[in-house]
């Protein structure tokens, strides 16, 4: 096989460790909120954790090899995303990154205009900036999505004012997968002279990510995201492009990012992207089966469910699932053997349901029992085989 199941396995022993109860090894389906650091990632790291210490500022010998460990992570990044390493700037993960490209181009540009587009979907990542901005005399239009979490090209041309500066719209949904039209929402963007950036914590790693066929100005990344460390990211900024620094002091990163580089983290996250460029097409093959059969066993198995986001238009290890009937955080609780996200939060106040699937128009009966399974790198056809058996017997349970 093509992966290395060994960190996984003692992952699972610790967990089985804690918790001694589980009548089958823990499964964990949600890659989507992390991955595991994998074991040429981990290799890849060890030196710089144990042998090579030094500034990457200084000159001397010491400072030369971390600088030269800094680029070479620069390049695999860069050549993951077909971009010129230098317009790669490593950040402290896909929050930051995203605050960069919002803040730092809008304080950039207010003198061109006030306005800013994203969509109802976004991460809070996207969504507290905005409102952030808000407060700073920015205009923001959360565009609308359809039943399947996709944004309407005309709702994008529509919103357009002479004021608009910049667009940022994720090019792949983290709760229920679905891709947005980005090349396409870049080029109407360009059309009218405004930047277009795009997050794309969720989908470096799964789907090819090309900057240069996407059109894009700006682009987030979140190394732990891609089964690198957490803690790191990177912001893409194209030649040309002017922000306002978010974090001041050294000039560091070229000017654009101050505070000596995370030389360890960078590192993995180099390495985590060299990795899925090579693996990128195996990736796709193994966690879409995996997610599919997945779908087909749990729609085979039980009644009243039903699959949420865009079936043409999905990141292929992403499975969001509505069980009619079921609150999902009870159903969670009953399957601990099994790492999934929920869908809606319940609490003494009643229901608070996830704002992509509140946007999607899904309704409260359906979003309240929503889980999202996410495949990844480890996941057996056995994992699967067993999750359906338990997933299908507690619904059936919990239902009675």
């Amino acid at each position: 096989m093509w992966w290395c199941p060994d960190s996984y396995r003692e992952s699972e022993r610790v967990l089985k460790s804690q918790k001694t109860n589980y009548t089958m090894n823990p499964i964990y389906l949600d890659y989507n909120a992390t991955t595991p650091i994998i074991g040429e990632v981990a290799q890849a790291m060890k030196p710089y954790l144990e042998e090579f210490f030094g500034n990457p500022s200084s000159s001397h010998v010491f400072g030369v090899a971390t600088r030269n460990a800094v680029e070479k992570g620069r390049g695999q990044l860069a050549t993951l995303l077909n971009c010129d390493p230098q317009e790669v700037v490593f950040t402290s993960g896909g929050t930051e990154s995203n605050n960069y490209a919002l803040k730092g181009y809008a304080f950039a540009n207010k003198d061109r205009g006030n306005h800013i587009i994203t969509s109802s979907v976004e991460h809070p990542a996207i969504i507290e900036v905005c409102h952030f901005l808000e407060t700073q005399g920015f205009e923001i239009t959360y565009l609308p999505v359809d039943e399947k979490g996709r944004v309407c090209l005309e709702d994008v041309a529509h919103n357009i004012r002479p004021t608009t500066i910049i667009i940022s719209v994720m090019y792949a949904n983290n709760e229920v997968g679905t891709i947005q039209p980005i090349a396409e929402i870049a080029a109407l963007a360009h059309e009218n002279g405004i930047v277009m950036h795009s997050d794309c914590a969720q989908a470096v790693g799964k789907i090819p990510v090309n900057v240069k066929a996407l059109g894009v100005d700006l682009l987030s990344v979140a190394g732990h995201k891609l089964y690198g460390p957490k803690g790191i990211g990177a912001l893409y900024i194209r030649e040309g492009i002017k922000l306002q620094k978010l974090i001041h002091g050294a000039n560091h990163e070229r000017n654009l990012r101050a505070g000596t580089e995370n030389v360890l983290e960078i590192v993995g996250l180099g390495q985590a992207a060299e990795v899925a460029n090579r693996d990128l097409q195996q990736t796709m093959i193994h966690d879409q089966t995996l997610r599919d059969r997945l779908q087909r066993g749990l729609e085979n198995g039980l009644e009243g469910v039903s699959v949420n986001g865009n079936m043409d238009h999905r990141l292929p290890n992403t499975l969001s699932i509505s069980f009619e009937g079921i609150k999902a955080s009870d159903l969670l609780s009953t399957m601990d053997a099994i790492a999934a996200s929920a869908g809606a939060a319940c609490h003494s106040h009643g229901v608070s349901v996830s704002s992509t699937l509140s946007a999607m128009n899904v309704p409260m009966s359906r979003a309240i029992g929503t889980i999202r399974f996410s495949t990844g790198r480890f996941t057996t056809q056995d994992d699967i085989d067993e999750a359906i058996e338990v997933i299908v017997s507690s619904v059936n349970r919990m239902r009675k």
